[in-house]
């Protein structure tokens, strides 16, 4: 089954070309036009509009008649995209280039890549199995940290309290010979943190070759690992002669 909220089909095309226009005309505010903030743009004004989702050629066959009838206005759009153009630039994600001269530099469509899905999983202590926080957790492959996706996901990672010790990681496409064809790949995860011993965790992932990149992330699109704990020296030990 595939949903698709049929308002980002309004709404992402309208934030581009106002994002444009305001390049055109010289953009007099010095307002960022990056691609980081066109997409956080278009997905503050998504959060604030009623979704209208299709399942099929007939949902698809309505959809100028039902769009007009059920959603937002135009000019109502059009005030919340100026609204998130403003408020994006007021915080913007200090964990991106903000370089409205580069391009994005996915993979070009055409060329046969593996998509390797995210990665989540959750640190706990294993002493008394409390998520953990105020940790950075790493995502290595061959030694070496994996490039994310994008700048929206770091590697290392800080665990932070509101994340419960849930950790994610978004490696980028890896270049593949041809389509259809299966690799796996082993990753580890690494903790090291005062006061617990060294975390190595390794993990194989299979993957097969697609013809082009996937540009959003998915819950379906993802690589679930077990929970992993961080123990104090002799922790582990100390645990397992109380099971």
């Amino acid at each position: 089954m595939v949903l698709h909220n049929t308002m980002e089909d309004i709404v992402i095309p309208k934030v581009n070309n106002i994002f444009n226009s305001m390049e055109k005309e010289g953009n007099a505010d010095k307002l960022c036009t990056c691609s980081q903030c066109r997409i956080d743009t278009a997905c503050y004004v998504l959060n604030r509009v009623a979704p209208f989702y299709l399942v099929s050629n007939r949902g698809a066959a309505r959809i100028h008649r039902e769009t007009i009838e059920r959603q937002q206005k135009d000019a109502d759009i059009t005030v919340l995209i100026y609204e998130g153009i403003k408020r994006v630039n007021h915080n913007q994600r200090p964990n991106f280039n903000h370089d409205s001269s580069q391009k994005n530099d996915d993979l070009k469509i055409g060329k046969p890549v593996y998509n390797i899905p995210s990665i989540t999983g959750r640190l706990l202590n294993g002493g008394n199995f409390a998520p953990i926080s105020g940790v950075f957790i790493e995502l290595l492959y061959n030694g070496k940290p994996v490039t994310m996706k994008d700048g929206n996901w770091q590697n290392p990672l800080n665990l932070v309290t509101n994340t419960e010790g849930v950790f994610s990681f978004w490696p980028t496409p890896v270049p593949a010979e041809k389509v259809d064809e299966n690799s796996n790949f082993q990753y580890s995860i690494r903790v090291e943190s005062e006061g617990y011993e060294t975390l190595n965790h390794v993990f194989k992932i299979s993957v097969t070759s697609e013809i082009q990149t996937n540009q959003s992330f998915s819950l379906v699109r993802t690589f679930r690992l077990p929970d992993l704990y961080l123990f104090a020296p002799g922790g582990e030990d100390q645990t397992r002669s109380l099971v």
